[in-house]
This record gives structure tokens, sequence and C-alpha cells, in this order.
């Protein structure tokens, strides 16, 4: 019987989504997390009589067919980059995003990584780090003096220094805006890496070019819904239960056989 392997599928389907609501849930308080969605597609279908065909009793064309679908399979885990709420931390070196783009940093390897976590750090050479110390792709350095920093909403580093009464403009951190953000490949830490499927970044100023702003002393919080994530984790279990029961119904069918005599 097919449908003994078309319920495995379904299972694994639904176990699929629990893992990938555990994800959500696991991150609803990490710092600008984008919630993941489990997505899928049915497999090919058994063509048991092709629609179209000419009948072989009366010679009509048969206006419909039979075909026996084989199951589920799972066709993507999407991020969903929608604006998470803004919450207020007060550090000089945190900043949120208001509206599409990414902070760049550079990685050990020489390659450039892209995240929306603005929790940004200071190095003991004055380099802007994030939380595993990868410096900042901008390259801005706050010289040890500086008694304040300031960054304006279009990315604009301001210094202020004891012995001078007007602030000076250390750089400017930019964002990098994709066609397809979608299409970004997560490696972890909030990070993520530019695919064929993404696109090249396209990096300019905040506020310019549909690019988003920054606020300093915000952070952007997770956009898991809590009630959201538990929901489907309800609809995940009953479908995984359901399918469970398929198989336990076809075991008895093959059961019922097996006693024929």
């Amino acid at each position: 019987m097919r449908a003994l392997r078309i319920a495995a599928t379904g299972m694994d389907a639904q176990q699929t989504r629990v893992e990938v609501i555990s994800n959500n849930i696991a991150n609803m308080n990490t710092t600008a997390f984008a919630t993941r969605r489990a997505e899928f597609a049915d497999l090919l279908y058994q063509q048991e009589r092709q629609v179209g065909s000419i009948s072989s009793v009366t010679g009509t064309i048969l206006p419909t067919g039979v075909q026996m679908g084989l199951g589920v399979r799972s066709a993507t885990v999407s991020a969903e980059f929608s604006q998470g709420a803004l919450r207020e931390s007060k550090g000089d070196l945190d900043i949120a995003i208001e509206g599409p783009g990414f902070i760049q940093f550079n990685l050990p390897s020489g390659e450039v990584a892209y995240t929306r976590d603005g929790a940004l750090k200071r190095s003991a050479e004055g380099l802007i780090v994030n939380s595993e110390g990868y410096e900042l792709s901008d390259g801005v350095t706050i010289p040890d003096d500086a008694q304040r920093i300031a960054i304006n909403a279009n990315g604009e580093v301001y210094a202020f220094f004891e012995t001078e009464p007007d602030a000076q403009l250390l750089g400017n951190i930019t964002l990098a805006t994709f066609a397809n953000q979608k299409g970004l490949r997560a490696i972890g830490g909030n990070l993520f890496m530019e695919t064929a499927a993404s696109g090249a970044p396209n990096i300019g100023i905040a506020g310019e070019d549909g690019r988003g702003t920054m606020r300093q002393g915000f952070l952007e919080e997770s956009t898991v819904d809590v009630v959201t994530q538990i929901a489907d984790l309800i609809e995940a279990q009953r479908g995984y239960e359901l399918n469970s029961k398929v198989i336990s119904a076809v075991d008895q069918m093959f059961s019922a056989t097996v006693q024929v005599r």
C-alpha cells in the first residue's frame, strides 16, 4: 500500500516543521532574529489514467484522470525579514535599523558577513566589532580619549573629546541591501552570507535609495510571535498524530489481509 509511505513522508514533514518552530521559540530573545518558516511541496504523482487521453471504450477524450500522489517533501525553510520592535538599550554603540539594510563585518577568512544585530562593541585597539569580535567592514576606529560616541540616522559616527567643544566625524557605518534577502545563507551568530540567489549587495548610506535609518541606543528585537508559534506547534503536533493514525490503519489492513484463510 502506498498509504504507508505517504503517511511516513507526512510525519517527516511535520517533524521538520516542529524543529523549525522550536528554533524560532529558542531564539525569541535573540537580537534581530528573523523568524523561520517551513514550506512544503507535494511529491510526484503516479499517472494511472492520463488526463486528456482517449477512452478505449467510447473513443472520447477523458476530461479527468487518475493521479495518485506520493506524499509531501520539505521545499524550503525561509527567513522572514520583517521589522522587529525596537527596544531601548541606551548603549552608545547599540544601533537598530529601521527599514531594510544589513551592517557588514569582515570574517577571519576575508569574506564579508551581514547582520541586523546592532549590538556593537569596542575592541582594545578602538575598532568597532560585533559580539564575536569581527571587525566592522567600514573600518571606523574610536580614539582612546573619546568621551562619548554619537551615531546619527545616516550612520555617521562622531566622537566627543574633553578638550574640544565640537564633535569630530570618525567615519560612516554603511548599510547593504539585497534584491532577494531571503536568498542569504545563515552561518550562525546572527550573520548571513551573500549567495547567487540573494544577488550582490547594494552598499550605501543609511536613509538613501530605500535603505533604512539607524537609531542609536536601541536594539531590534526578534520577529518571533510566541502565540503564533505555539498555535503552529499544536497544528504540527496534530498533523503528526493524524499521519501516525494512517500508518496504524494501514497496519490493521495488512493484519486483516494476513489473517484471511
